[in-house]
């Protein structure tokens, strides 16, 4: 293949990938049920292909898996959005009579530090007016915001969508998922089919290892937090505990997040009966010595991981680029990042760029 022939490929490629980039971005407010079909799809197909190993077809398999999917989604949101509204709020409207109290419990701690410091003393009043104003601002600005969504012709179409329109996408990918990686397959530059498969391959390698495997992790501690902190009689155990659990996949920040927050509850509730405080702890010790030695093995091994920095970076600039749909595709798209920049640093250390050109 020539040099000209060779930029001329280069340009086609960055002209599509250009012009992709481009239609997601103009189509972004309308990506969403889709999205969510693809990654629902995606997640489920190995069930669809170990019920077609027990000899049933992919369109009954499909439909199974579809209609339990839904079912689930269904009961579960019902059970627990109800009560982790209720406790929101409830948190929020709470917010600084808890503060004033944890602030009373720690100030003897910090106020040595804050002399030997020369700061000024530190007003329980105050402090309790500016988390009432912080407060009110939270609620206004959810107020707004919520107000915004419910005149937004666009955004009630989005939800009617995601409620109604993402079932059916799931159903259609999952019944054609082998179809359409075929046709990909087919659509291959023959030249470079092999590489691509195989960069195809570790990709789908490192999404299905850890963002499968740390998913079912996040929903497994979220619901250990979430429990634990209830039966010990945490007040806002759900909520803190969900909230623990939706961000473990950054590791050792959801714990530490959640213990912050549980032990600062704890405090403001359980004293002078310390024993409750011990209990609240006793979880996140529970729960980071399962995901230690049992889950995060079990779940997600020696597969392909991702830094934790590479993560948030990638979760801002998906966010920052496409919103929500941004956040959704942000970790599946930096394990294929990871996969791709690894094979060019190997093709580098292979090329005369670095190894010279006098090696042999």
């Amino acid at each position: 293949m020539t040099v000209t022939s060779q930029s001329a490929r280069w340009r086609f490629w960055v002209a599509m990938a250009a012009v992709f980039l481009l239609t997601l971005w103009l189509l972004n407010d309308i990506l969403l049920p889709f999205v969510v079909g693809i990654v629902v799809a995606y997640f489920l197909d190995p069930v669809v292909a170990r019920l077609q190993r027990l000899r049933m077809s992919r369109t009954w398999a499909t439909t199974a898996v579809t209609v339990v999917a839904v079912l689930l989604t269904a009961g579960v949101a019902m059970a627990i959005l109800p009560p982790l509204f209720a406790q929101l709020q409830s948190l929020i409207l709470s917010l600084p009579e808890y503060t004033v109290k944890l602030a009373a419990r720690v100030m003897p701690l910090v106020d040595p530090v804050r002399e030997r410091l020369n700061l000024p003393p530190l007003s329980l009043q105050e402090l309790q007016t500016e988390v009432a104003q912080r407060a009110g601002q939270v609620l206004t600005v959810a107020g707004a915001v919520a107000g915004k969504l419910a005149q937004g012709g666009l955004a009630i179409f989005n939800l009617l969508a995601l409620l109604f329109l993402t079932p059916v996408v799931t159903f259609y990918l999952l019944r054609d998922w082998e179809r359409l990686v075929d046709a990909l397959d087919g659509a291959l530059p023959r030249d470079h089919a092999a590489t691509i498969r195989k960069l195809a391959h570790q990709s789908n390698a490192a999404i299905a290892g850890y963002v499968r495997g740390q998913a079912l992790v996040c929903i497994t501690l979220g619901t250990i937090y979430a429990v634990g902190l209830s039966l010990v009689g945490l007040k806002f155990g759900l909520v803190i505990g969900l909230i623990a659990g939706a961000i473990s996949f950054i590791p050792f920040v959801g714990t530490f997040v959640g213990a912050v927050m549980a032990l600062g509850m704890a405090l403001v509730q359980f004293p002078p009966d310390w024993m409750g405080v011990v209990k609240v702890a006793v979880v996140f010790v529970i729960g980071q010595m399962l995901e230690g030695n049992v889950l995060s093995p079990k779940l997600v091994g020696d597969r392909v991981g991702l830094h934790p920095v590479w993560i948030m970076f990638a979760l801002l600039a998906g966010g920052a680029l496409f919103g929500f749909v941004g956040v959704l595709i942000a970790v599946p798209v930096a394990a294929v990042v990871g996969v791709l920049v690894r094979h060019l640093i190997g093709r580098y250390r292979e090329s005369q760029y670095y190894r010279g050109a006098d090696a042999a």
